[in-house]
């Protein structure tokens, strides 16, 4: 099937005038000129299916609840929302309830069900985090980085891991990194950490920083802490939430200028997002929704309602190029779970994951392996 008369976003060229082939649910083919096809785009613009490596649930499903169809709710309702490929994303929850979720993931990264968007990957938040910020994590679960515990997990779930997240002031963190970035990324997270502890986590491995801002101290002049560390690591993404709420968008240029060419977008939703406001649940822990805004009983702000592609807008809303919010939720988040070579990204031989908007990114079509949602 050929698809013509389209501005296409190419990784290293924004968008092209052109269009693209596609067979058997990959692209077989990306020009750049103009050509007739079965599929007239009729001057729309199309960028590759979102990718969100940070996300909890939806649609009144969690991830870590352990349940297959809730999980299945959870695709449906990104691939609805132009995110075609995903990690959903555990808490800090017993070793025994972060397995059974795991293994349901496994279940549908092996078998994808129609209209719903690919399981690439587990986000591990949890639970090797400091009490001092754990934020919207439970407590009773926390436990110091343990890479044999780890292990059989990863295992478990054949080794659909592919980030794990910790703090760096704990016992045991920089030894943890070293044995597990051979497994999966390992990322910063949660942490009350100095500068000098998480510039010691990355020289050991670590290369990401989870919900950059967030459960992390803030940067002071003379205490940098781990967001200083990572800013000055060329090897370093970061996640980044925007959603208007857990960042001010004044940060999130801020946070574009520390990470040049490296933040990731994400959105980390919770069983809220896509559901009216409402008490909810999470990590064990009651969560309520009111005007958009998910707090704990305590007024902690939890994750996030909004989805992904919406997070995308509000980056440009913010004043990021569009282009440059464009890869910040694509092919570097596909890069973090090391699954570039499949997503991200509309290039030959890649899975056929993309999206039909229009000049202002608004979404009008989302299709999956070629097949339309």
């Amino acid at each position: 099937m050929r698809y013509c008369n389209a501005f296409v976003f190419l990784p290293d060229k924004g968008f092209v005038r052109g269009g693209f082939d596609v067979e058997d649910g990959r692209f077989a083919a990306v020009f750049t000129d103009e050509r007739d096809g079965e599929v007239d785009l009729c001057g729309a613009c199309v960028i590759p299916g979102l990718v969100d490596i940070h996300t909890h649930g939806a649609m009144g499903a969690d991830f870590s609840d352990g349940d297959a169809e809730g999980l299945r709710r959870m695709a449906a309702h990104l691939a609805g929302r132009g995110v075609t490929s995903f990690a959903p994303t555990s808490m800090t929850l017993p070793y025994e309830t972060l397995e059974a979720a795991f293994a349901t993931a496994a279940e549908l990264y092996d078998n994808r069900p129609e209209g719903c968007a690919r399981v690439m990957g587990v986000h591990m938040e949890g639970p090797f985090f400091s009490e001092k910020k754990k934020g919207a994590q439970n407590g009773a679960y926390l436990k110091e980085p343990d890479f044999e515990g780890f292990r059989k997990l990863y295992e478990g779930c054949g080794g659909l891991v592919r980030i794990v997240d910790l703090a760096p002031e704990l016992d045991g963190a920089a030894a943890f990194t070293e044995k597990a970035k051979a497994l999966c990324t390992v990322s910063v997270a949660h942490t009350d950490a100095s500068y000098e502890e998480a510039k010691a986590v990355f020289e050991a491995g670590a290369s990401h920083l989870t919900h950059t801002f967030n459960a992390m101290p803030g940067i002071h002049h003379r205490k940098p802490g781990p967001i200083g560390a990572a800013s000055e690591r060329g090897d370093v993404a970061a996640e980044l939430i925007c959603d208007g709420l857990h960042v001010h968008p004044s940060a999130v240029r801020m946070a574009f200028r520390l990470f040049p060419g490296r933040i990731c977008l994400i959105s980390d939703s919770l069983r809220c997002c896509g559901m009216p406001d409402g008490e909810y649940e999470l990590g064990g822990q009651q969560v309520f929704l009111s005007g958009g805004v998910a707090r704990l009983a305590d007024g902690t702000i939890a994750g996030a309602a909004s989805d992904l592609y919406a997070d995308m807008r509000n980056a440009v809303a913010f004043g990021i190029p569009k282009e440059e919010a464009i890869l910040a939720a694509t092919i570097r988040p596909a890069r973090e779970i090391g699954r570039e070579s499949e997503i991200g990204s509309i290039e030959t031989g890649k899975l056929a994951d993309f999206v039909v908007c229009g000049e202002d990114l608004e979404l009008r079509a989302v299709y999956i392996g070629g097949e339309k949602v």
